[in-house]
């Protein structure tokens, strides 16, 4: 059974398309709709989303903003754009984010139908019991094994200085090999897969092993397909490497957070490898530099940032850039790294009390005030206070809003704007949600 949302800010589309969905006889167990992105939004927090169908404008936060801010949250989320306007700029950028269709307005009920059921069939792929999967792939997985001779270049292109006197020399090499890096803007993502074969019960041979490292490439493949310019490779034991790159145009687009988007690739890449293979994995993320020659820097960067899971067993991507390494002179003790997320938390606390009536405020907008990824941000918070960031925040929102119905004469409308909110329908939902209780019913 799916749950299902639906954002538009005509209200008539939104009724229509929930209609259809719901006489469609599909899995459905939810179908929410919201008018608004910020709508949206606080269902994405609160509820669990399957997919997510959004109009692309929509006033205050456009389609596009909503399923940045949806990656963000929930990278695993599918998305299907709608929009009235047939833009390639728009299509582009929605299946850069990870849109799984773009329909034109009006929308044609069976292409909307046939869109849904293909996404929830993707979604619907059973996952099999490791020994199993182990045995599939023995049997009928016959491997065309990327050539071992560009896996060793592009492992010395990230391990080797990158020297003037080697220049030719490499050039050389990447042409052999069909290997492309102008740059000039990079990054690094690594997967570092856990098989532990002890802790499952299941052997896992080198062989095995290797099988499962393939495995792991097709899926980064098919997550960054074309969109993505990059280079994928084995590393070191269990391990695979991306090298992203931009070039100045695509670099300089700034509707896209590019640090948001490989934190957004790395939680879907873990996502993805422990739900179709069953085991976990660990991705360190480099920070974007520009030249070639800093390749083995965000190599030693995303190994630094994976090394982080010693402290965080319970976290599984890391950003190398979350870690003030420059505070250090040596590797930080516990009570270092303690202190150091005590005062993250301690800060967002602040900034949230202050902010918390703020309409449109975002998880993203918290964290970058905080100078930390949304995802490591989230973590902690949970972490240290027991309770997710947003429900903290729409905590803050109820209380204030329940203070404001029993102590003053303020309608529904001012209350809802006092809280931060866009309408008073979505308000007292979520306030209804809350206390069990409609604002009229506690005002009785």
């Amino acid at each position: 059974m799916y749950n299902i949302l639906i954002v538009d800010d005509e209200p008539l589309i939104c009724r229509g398309l929930a209609n259809l969905l719901e006489s469609s006889g599909l899995n459905i167990q939810n179908l929410y709709t919201a008018n608004n992105g910020y709508e949206a939004l606080d269902y994405l927090k609160m509820e669990t989303i399957d997919l997510l169908i959004t109009d692309i404008q929509m006033g205050a936060m456009s389609g596009i903003e909503l399923m940045q801010q949806a990656k963000i949250i929930k990278p695993w989320v599918q998305v299907i754009v709608i929009s009235a306007h047939e833009t390639f700029q728009y299509a582009q950028l929605a299946i850069r984010l990870g849109a799984r269709d773009y329909l034109i307005k009006p929308i044609n009920s069976e292409q909307l139908l046939n869109s849904v059921r293909h996404v929830l069939l993707h979604m619907d792929r059973p996952v099999q019991d490791q020994k199993e999967l182990i045995s599939d792939l023995r049997e009928h997985f016959r491997m065309d094994q990327p050539i071992p001779q560009r896996m060793e270049v592009l492992n010395r292109l990230v391990t080797e200085p990158f020297t003037e006197d080697r220049y030719a020399e490499v050039i050389k090499l990447e042409q052999a090999n069909d290997i492309r890096l102008n740059g000039p803007y990079f990054a690094m993502v690594k997967i570092r897969l856990d098989l532990d074969a002890t802790a499952r019960g299941t052997v896992i041979d080198a062989k095995d092993a290797r099988l499962l490292q393939y495995a792991v490439l097709n899926i980064v493949n098919e997550l960054l397909d074309k969109e993505w310019d990059h280079q994928s490779f084995y590393s070191s034991g269990q391990e695979v490497s991306i090298i992203a790159q931009w070039d100045e145009a695509r670099y300089g687009d700034s509707s896209i957070d590019k640090i948001n988007q490989l934190e957004m690739i790395g939680r879907s890449l873990h996502f993805n490898v422990h739900k179709f293979l069953g085991f976990q994995s660990t991705v360190g993320i480099s920070q974007i530099l520009k030249g070639r020659e800093f390749l083995p820097e965000l190599h030693n960067q995303v190994n630094k940032a994976i090394v982080w899971n010693k402290e965080h067993k319970d976290h599984h991507v890391f950003y190398f850039g979350d870690f003030k390494w420059g505070l250090f002179t040596e590797d930080p003790t516990e009570e270092d790294l303690a202190a150091q997320n005590n005062l993250i938390v301690e800060r967002a606390h602040e900034y949230i009390h202050s902010n918390y009536a703020q309409k449109g405020l975002t998880l993203n907008e918290v964290a970058q005030k905080n100078h930390v990824s949304p995802n490591y941000l989230s973590y902690l918070f949970k972490k240290n206070t027991g309770i997710n960031l947003w429900e903290y925040v729409i905590k803050l929102r109820m209380e204030e809003s329940k203070r404001l119905i029993q102590n003053t004469d303020l309608r529904r409308y001012e209350i809802s704007e006092k809280v931060g909110y866009e309408s008073p329908e979505h308000f007292s939902k979520i306030f209804k949600k809350y206390f069990g209780i409609s604002p009229s019913e506690m005002k009785k």
